[in-house]
C-alpha cells in the first residue's frame, strides 16, 4: 500500500540576519542547522503528505477529524495573482501572532517561516509541496515566499474562516499561555541546558 504520510524532513536553521532578500535562505557562511526534535519542542506539528489528491487523503482527513479541523480554503499567494502582492507579503514578515492555531499545508510552491527561539532568537525553516505545518497559538513567527513568488497553500480552521494575525502582545492571553506550557516548560527548558552543555 502507497504511504500516505510519513515524518517530516523539514530542514530548519538559525537565521541569518544579513540585508540579503527575505526570499533568501539566510543561512550563516557555516550554517548552524537546528535539529527537527526542537521545532517540535517549541510547540510546531509536522507530517509531511501526499497532496496530489489531498481532497481523498485518508491521513489528512484522520488529523482533521482528530484535532477537530472543521473548515478549508486553498489560497494562492504569487505575483501577479494576487491584489496588493507587495503589501501582503510585506505583511506576513512583520513579526506576529495569533489566538488560534495555524495550519498550512502546502500544495505547490515554496517559501520559509521564521520562528521565535526560547532565548528570542530566529529559527528558519523552509516549507515545500506536502509539508503539513501547525504553529501554536500565542507563538511569535513570520513567512516569506522564496525566489520563486509562489506557494499554493491549503489553510485549515477550527472555527469558521479567518485570517486574523495580531501583532506581538506578551500580555495577550494565547501568548502567557505559549510562554508558560512552551517556553517555560521545565522539560524543554532541561532539554536547552542539555543541549548547550
Amino acid at each position: 500500500m502507497e504511504s500516505m504520510s510519513y515524518q517530516s524532513k523539514i530542514e530548519a536553521w538559525e537565521y541569518n540576519p544579513s540585508d540579503d532578500d527575505q526570499r533568501l535562505p539566510h543561512k550563516y557562511p557555516s550554517n548552524r542547522p537546528v535539529p527537527l526534535e526542537h521545532i517540535h519542542d517549541l510547540g510546531i506539528l509536522t507530517w509531511k503528505l501526499d497532496v496530489n489528491d489531498w481532497e481523498n487523503n485518508p491521513f489528512l482527513n484522520k488529523i482533521k477529524e482528530e484535532r477537530g479541523y472543521k473548515y478549508w480554503e486553498v489560497a494562492t499567494l504569487a505575483r501577479g495573482v494576487m491584489e496588493d502582492y507587495e503589501t501582503k507579503v510585506k505583511g506576513f514578515f512583520q513579526e506576529h501572532m495569533h489566538s488560534q492555531e495555524e495550519i498550512r499545508l502546502i500544495l505547490d510552491g515554496g517559501g520559509y517561516w521564521d520562528i521565535r527561539d526560547y532565548d528570542d532568537n530566529w529559527i528558519r525553516f523552509r516549507v515545500e509541496k506536502g509539508d503539513l505545518i501547525v504553529l501554536p497559538p500565542g507563538m511569535c513567527h513570520r513567512f516569506t515566499l522564496d525566489v520563486n513568488d509562489y506557494i499554493k497553500a491549503l489553510l485549515i480552521y477550527t472555527e469558521v474562516p479567518a485570517r486574523t494575525q495580531h501583532e506581538r502582545d506578551d500580555h495577550s492571553a494565547a501568548r502567557k499561555s505559549y510562554v508558560e506550557k512552551v517556553l517555560k516548560n521545565p522539560l524543554a527548558l532541561h532539554k536547552k541546558i542539555a543541549a548547550a552543555s
